[in-house]
């Protein structure tokens, strides 16, 4: 296995600029595009490696096929098509999942090392079709989650207190979509707990669901935001960081919940999800996580029966 090899499945607007972000911090050595459209994944290479000039550590970007993924330390799962205005990622599910068949059947020649990580929405569901397909133990396939939440949900809470990002803790849990939550009793700002502050937890809720919807009606897709998310996940993987971070993993009791994967605080590294950090919730955050988890769940149960 190539140890800072990344191969990317799906070269659209989400895997591009992961491949772009990817590019450009420097932490993998090789970026692999794969996609059914060769073409489409040939020229996203080539634009990528053309800016890799302007970088200073040398990547290289080509495309290639499923093949790539035997010796791959990270293979990355950004197929599907963009939400539309007004679609909630749950409404992506049967589209997603008839896209997750026909990859897994490509895959199942080939044997996977690495970590697989998971973008597609609807993220949670997803993150559990594709490790049950893959047979693969529940460390090394997850999905992104609620990690873009949680870099929103920062943003939102340093706009609010005045308080530079970095000087911010917090975590959104569950599903990646409309029924997120946030434990506002683990929150930190500036070394104080959140109620220290005026902020309405309405308010930063409701934005830190909402930026997703606001952002695809104004440009028609997220792009950005999940490349840098990805790239995060992706150096903790690659480099051995061992950072904390949201991930959709597959609960086996923690948090009181079984069979489901949702978005939680993870301790990363080169063996994938190497920990799950379990919060004190609090009785009224608990339940918030379990009504989030029922919606997951049910469209488990869908996914499956497709």
């Amino acid at each position: 296995m190539k140890m800072r090899k990344v191969v990317i499945i799906g070269a659209g607007h989400v895997g591009s600029h992961c491949g772009y972000a990817l590019a450009h911090s420097g932490i993998a050595s090789e970026i692999v595009l794969v996609d059914v459209d060769k073409d489409k994944a040939h020229a996203q290479a080539l634009d990528i490696a053309d800016s890799v000039s302007f970088c200073e550590r040398e990547t290289v970007v080509r495309d290639g096929d499923y093949k790539d993924c035997e010796d791959a330390a990270l293979v990355v799962v950004a197929i599907g098509e963009a939400r539309k205005p007004g679609q909630t990622r749950l409404d992506m599910l049967g589209r997603s999942v008839e896209m997750l068949k026909e990859l897994l059947e490509q895959l199942k020649p080939y044997k996977i090392p690495g970590i697989v990580v998971t973008i597609t929405n609807p993220a949670d569901i997803v993150a559990d079709y594709v490790r049950k397909g893959l047979g693969l133990e529940r460390n090394r396939v997850f999905g992104t989650g609620t990690l873009l939440d949680t870099a929103r949900l920062i943003r939102t809470l340093s706009e609010e207190s005045g308080v530079g990002r970095r000087s911010i803790q917090a975590y959104s849990l569950g599903e990646h979509g409309d029924s997120s939550m946030i434990p506002f009793s683990s929150v930190t700002i500036g070394g104080l707990p959140f109620d220290a502050y005026d902020i309405s937890k309405e308010k930063v809720l409701e934005a830190t669901r909402q930026i997703g919807m606001t952002i695809i009606e104004g440009k028609k897709s997220t792009e950005f935001g999940i490349g840098r998310a990805l790239t995060e996940m992706a150096a903790c993987i690659l480099r051995d960081e061992k950072k904390i971070m949201p991930a959709s993993v597959l609960l086996q009791g923690e948090y009181g919940q079984h069979d489901v994967h949702c978005g939680v605080p993870c301790l990363i590294g080169k063996n994938g999800i190497e920990k799950i950090i379990e919060l004190p919730l609090t009785e009224e955050e608990q339940e918030m996580l379990n009504k989030s988890c029922e919606v997951i769940k049910k469209h488990i149960k869908m996914a499956s029966e497709n």
